[in-house]
């Protein structure tokens, strides 16, 4: 009574299958598998560290790459 049998499971899916249909279910799964590959693939990458043309990381801000070459570059402080 603790586990539930191969029949139980199958009256389930099909209630599933009847309120969401096979279209929307496949949908789901497309979805979910492309996440999956998504994430495998974010985790692959991220491990790795790739450098542009001026040998910075991706993510780093250059004097290259700031847009205004003007600007003073500022720490903030909070009041006391």
């Amino acid at each position: 009574m603790g586990s539930f049998s191969i029949w139980h499971w199958l009256i389930v899916l099909l209630i599933v299958v009847m309120v969401f249909g096979t279209k929307k279910l496949k949908n789901i799964g497309s979805d979910l598998g492309g996440a999956v590959k998504g994430f495998k693939d974010g985790i692959k990458e991220g491990g790795q560290n790739p450098a542009d043309a001026n040998g910075a990381a991706p993510g780093q801000v250059t004097q290259e790459t700031r847009a205004d070459k003007n600007a003073i570059d500022v720490e903030a402080k909070q009041k006391s």
